[in-house]
Protein backbone atom coordinates (compact mmCIF):
# COMPACT_ATOMS: atom_id res chain seq x y z
CA UNK A 1 0.00 0.00 0.00
CA UNK A 2 0.75 3.86 -0.31
CA UNK A 3 -0.85 7.06 0.50
CA UNK A 4 -1.31 8.62 -2.82
CA UNK A 5 -2.39 12.38 -3.35
CA UNK A 6 -5.22 13.76 -5.05
CA UNK A 7 -4.67 10.86 -7.54
CA UNK A 8 -0.90 10.92 -7.89
CA UNK A 9 1.64 10.48 -5.53
CA UNK A 10 2.39 12.58 -2.79
CA UNK A 11 6.04 13.45 -3.63
CA UNK A 12 6.94 14.65 -0.24
CA UNK A 13 5.93 11.83 1.58
CA UNK A 14 5.56 8.61 -0.18
CA UNK A 15 4.96 5.96 1.55
CA UNK A 16 6.22 2.38 1.15
CA UNK A 17 3.57 0.75 3.43
CA UNK A 18 0.29 2.24 5.18
CA UNK A 19 -0.91 1.20 8.24
CA UNK A 20 -4.12 -0.50 7.22
CA UNK A 21 -6.41 1.08 9.80
CA UNK A 22 -5.81 4.53 8.22
CA UNK A 23 -8.55 5.94 5.61
CA UNK A 24 -6.82 8.75 5.08
CA UNK A 25 -3.68 11.17 6.25
CA UNK A 26 -2.98 15.05 5.47
CA UNK A 27 1.24 15.64 4.44
CA UNK A 28 2.85 18.09 5.36
CA UNK A 29 1.94 20.62 2.17
CA UNK A 30 -1.44 19.99 3.84
CA UNK A 31 -2.93 18.07 0.69
CA UNK A 32 -5.53 15.70 1.75
CA UNK A 33 -3.59 12.20 1.21
CA UNK A 34 -6.01 9.01 0.50
CA UNK A 35 -4.80 5.04 0.08
CA UNK A 36 -3.68 3.81 -2.99
CA UNK A 37 -1.95 0.28 -4.13
CA UNK A 38 1.77 -0.24 -5.18
CA UNK A 39 3.48 -2.86 -5.57
CA UNK A 40 7.07 -1.80 -3.70
CA UNK A 41 7.83 -3.81 -0.57
CA UNK A 42 7.45 -2.40 2.58
CA UNK A 43 10.05 -0.60 4.73
CA UNK A 44 9.18 -1.14 8.12
CA UNK A 45 11.00 1.62 10.10
CA UNK A 46 11.00 4.54 7.10
CA UNK A 47 7.04 3.40 6.33
CA UNK A 48 6.20 3.82 10.31
CA UNK A 49 8.61 7.36 10.62
CA UNK A 50 6.38 9.06 7.18
CA UNK A 51 3.21 8.01 8.73
CA UNK A 52 4.01 9.38 12.43
CA UNK A 53 4.83 12.52 10.15
CA UNK A 54 2.17 12.43 8.11
CA UNK A 55 -0.13 11.95 11.47
CA UNK A 56 1.26 15.00 12.84
CA UNK A 57 0.71 17.09 9.79
CA UNK A 58 -3.19 16.48 9.92
CA UNK A 59 -3.00 17.60 13.71
CA UNK A 60 -1.17 20.88 12.30
CA UNK A 61 -3.46 21.25 9.60
CA UNK A 62 -5.80 24.36 9.49
CA UNK A 63 -9.18 24.04 9.27
CA UNK A 64 -10.47 24.87 5.56
CA UNK A 65 -14.00 26.51 5.31
CA UNK A 66 -16.46 24.69 3.43
CA UNK A 67 -17.85 27.52 0.59
CA UNK A 68 -21.37 28.19 0.94
CA UNK A 69 -23.69 28.58 -2.09
CA UNK A 70 -26.95 29.77 -2.62
CA UNK A 71 -29.51 28.73 -5.21
CA UNK A 72 -32.32 31.14 -5.18
CA UNK A 73 -35.05 29.31 -7.70
CA UNK A 74 -38.88 30.26 -8.12
CA UNK A 75 -41.38 28.99 -10.27
CA UNK A 76 -40.46 29.49 -14.22
CA UNK A 77 -36.69 28.93 -13.06
CA UNK A 78 -34.79 26.56 -16.10
CA UNK A 79 -34.29 23.12 -15.28
CA UNK A 80 -30.86 22.46 -16.49
CA UNK A 81 -29.31 25.40 -15.23
CA UNK A 82 -30.59 24.86 -11.83
CA UNK A 83 -29.61 21.54 -11.65
CA UNK A 84 -26.33 22.02 -12.71
CA UNK A 85 -25.33 24.74 -10.90
CA UNK A 86 -26.31 22.69 -7.94
CA UNK A 87 -25.09 19.89 -9.13
CA UNK A 88 -21.21 21.26 -9.96
CA UNK A 89 -21.38 23.13 -6.65
CA UNK A 90 -21.72 20.18 -4.55
CA UNK A 91 -18.80 18.05 -6.58
CA UNK A 92 -16.78 21.13 -6.16
CA UNK A 93 -16.55 20.34 -2.46
CA UNK A 94 -19.40 23.58 -1.58
CA UNK A 95 -22.04 23.70 0.59
CA UNK A 96 -24.83 24.71 -1.67
CA UNK A 97 -28.52 25.68 -0.46
CA UNK A 98 -31.44 26.25 -2.59
CA UNK A 99 -34.34 28.69 -1.38
CA UNK A 100 -37.57 29.05 -2.82
CA UNK A 101 -38.65 33.10 -3.73
CA UNK A 102 -41.83 31.89 -4.38
CA UNK A 103 -45.30 30.71 -1.77
CA UNK A 104 -44.04 27.52 -0.41
CA UNK A 105 -40.48 25.48 -0.92
CA UNK A 106 -41.99 23.49 -4.09
CA UNK A 107 -41.17 25.34 -7.59
CA UNK A 108 -42.64 24.70 -10.62
CA UNK A 109 -39.84 24.75 -12.85
CA UNK A 110 -39.66 26.27 -16.93
CA UNK A 111 -40.33 22.74 -18.15
CA UNK A 112 -42.90 21.48 -16.16
CA UNK A 113 -40.72 19.99 -13.47
CA UNK A 114 -41.50 20.16 -10.06
CA UNK A 115 -38.48 20.53 -7.28
CA UNK A 116 -38.87 21.46 -3.33
CA UNK A 117 -36.07 24.21 -2.36
CA UNK A 118 -34.20 23.48 0.83
CA UNK A 119 -35.21 26.78 2.56
CA UNK A 120 -37.66 29.66 1.87
CA UNK A 121 -35.59 32.81 1.19
CA UNK A 122 -36.89 34.47 3.86
CA UNK A 123 -34.90 32.12 6.23
CA UNK A 124 -31.25 32.60 5.45
CA UNK A 125 -32.37 36.50 4.90
CA UNK A 126 -29.95 37.24 7.82
CA UNK A 127 -27.08 34.67 6.46
CA UNK A 128 -23.96 35.77 4.40
CA UNK A 129 -22.90 33.18 1.48
CA UNK A 130 -19.51 32.89 -0.68
CA UNK A 131 -21.62 32.96 -3.80
CA UNK A 132 -25.29 33.59 -4.80
CA UNK A 133 -26.01 32.18 -7.96
CA UNK A 134 -29.25 32.87 -10.13
CA UNK A 135 -30.42 30.01 -12.84
CA UNK A 136 -31.96 31.99 -15.89
CA UNK A 137 -35.34 30.74 -17.20
CA UNK A 138 -38.81 32.55 -17.26
CA UNK A 139 -40.80 33.49 -15.90
CA UNK A 140 -38.48 32.51 -13.33
CA UNK A 141 -36.03 35.36 -14.03
CA UNK A 142 -38.56 37.53 -13.24
CA UNK A 143 -39.66 35.71 -10.41
CA UNK A 144 -36.48 36.13 -8.50
CA UNK A 145 -36.05 40.11 -9.89
CA UNK A 146 -39.60 40.99 -8.26
CA UNK A 147 -38.30 39.34 -4.69
CA UNK A 148 -37.42 41.93 -2.40
CA UNK A 149 -35.38 40.12 0.21
CA UNK A 150 -33.48 38.27 -2.49
CA UNK A 151 -32.54 41.51 -3.89
CA UNK A 152 -31.28 43.17 -1.08
CA UNK A 153 -29.21 40.08 -0.75
CA UNK A 154 -28.08 40.83 -4.31
CA UNK A 155 -27.18 43.95 -3.43
CA UNK A 156 -25.54 43.11 -0.09
CA UNK A 157 -23.54 40.35 -1.36
CA UNK A 158 -21.98 43.05 -4.06
CA UNK A 159 -21.00 45.48 -1.54
CA UNK A 160 -19.20 43.13 -0.02
CA UNK A 161 -17.07 42.16 -3.18
CA UNK A 162 -18.96 38.82 -2.74
CA UNK A 163 -19.64 36.45 -5.70
CA UNK A 164 -22.56 36.81 -7.32
CA UNK A 165 -23.33 34.38 -10.56
CA UNK A 166 -26.23 34.79 -13.10
CA UNK A 167 -27.32 32.66 -16.02
CA UNK A 168 -29.08 32.67 -19.39
CA UNK A 169 -32.16 35.51 -18.34
CA UNK A 170 -31.07 36.47 -15.30
CA UNK A 171 -27.81 38.13 -16.15
CA UNK A 172 -30.59 40.70 -18.26
CA UNK A 173 -33.79 40.68 -16.32
CA UNK A 174 -32.06 40.44 -12.77
CA UNK A 175 -28.48 41.94 -12.31
CA UNK A 176 -29.03 44.39 -14.71
CA UNK A 177 -32.43 45.43 -13.37
CA UNK A 178 -30.71 45.64 -9.69
CA UNK A 179 -28.02 47.95 -11.24
CA UNK A 180 -25.28 45.31 -10.55
CA UNK A 181 -23.73 45.24 -14.09
CA UNK A 182 -22.92 48.90 -14.31
CA UNK A 183 -19.48 49.42 -14.79
CA UNK A 184 -18.74 45.73 -16.10
CA UNK A 185 -19.16 43.42 -19.01
CA UNK A 186 -21.34 40.50 -19.14
CA UNK A 187 -23.44 37.78 -20.74
CA UNK A 188 -26.89 36.51 -20.84
CA UNK A 189 -29.15 34.55 -23.59
CA UNK A 190 -28.06 35.39 -27.10
CA UNK A 191 -31.78 36.92 -28.00
CA UNK A 192 -31.06 40.63 -28.68
CA UNK A 193 -34.24 42.07 -25.99
CA UNK A 194 -31.60 40.21 -22.97
CA UNK A 195 -28.53 41.73 -24.85
CA UNK A 196 -29.71 45.29 -25.03
CA UNK A 197 -30.58 45.54 -21.08
CA UNK A 198 -26.37 44.89 -20.13
CA UNK A 199 -24.55 47.59 -20.54
CA UNK A 200 -21.81 46.13 -21.99
CA UNK A 201 -22.58 43.07 -23.77
CA UNK A 202 -20.41 40.26 -24.88
CA UNK A 203 -22.44 38.20 -27.37
CA UNK A 204 -19.79 35.26 -28.96
CA UNK A 205 -20.42 31.60 -29.52
CA UNK A 206 -17.00 31.64 -28.51
CA UNK A 207 -17.06 33.18 -25.18
CA UNK A 208 -19.43 31.03 -23.22
CA UNK A 209 -18.91 32.42 -19.47
CA UNK A 210 -17.59 36.38 -18.57
CA UNK A 211 -15.84 36.85 -15.46
CA UNK A 212 -15.92 40.46 -14.62
CA UNK A 213 -14.98 41.56 -11.31
CA UNK A 214 -16.79 39.55 -8.65
CA UNK A 215 -20.01 38.85 -10.97
CA UNK A 216 -20.00 35.78 -13.53
CA UNK A 217 -22.44 35.29 -15.97
CA UNK A 218 -22.93 32.84 -18.77
CA UNK A 219 -25.30 32.34 -21.59
CA UNK A 220 -27.66 29.44 -21.11
CA UNK A 221 -28.47 25.68 -20.88
CA UNK A 222 -26.03 24.59 -22.90
CA UNK A 223 -23.20 26.54 -20.61
CA UNK A 224 -24.41 25.89 -17.45
CA UNK A 225 -21.60 23.45 -16.90
CA UNK A 226 -18.85 25.83 -17.78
Amino acid sequence: MAFVCGGLRCVQHEIAVAAAHRDSVVCARNCVVGIGTTDRPARGGRSRLIVAQAENAAEEAPHVRQIEVLVPVADGSEEIETCTIFDVMVRAGADVLTASVGESRTCELSRGMSMTADVMIDDVKDRTFDLIALPGGMPGAENLRENATLKRMLLDQNSRGARIGAICAAPAVVLAEHKLLEGRVATCFPAQHFLDCLPEAVNDDDVPVVVSENVTTSRGPGTAIN
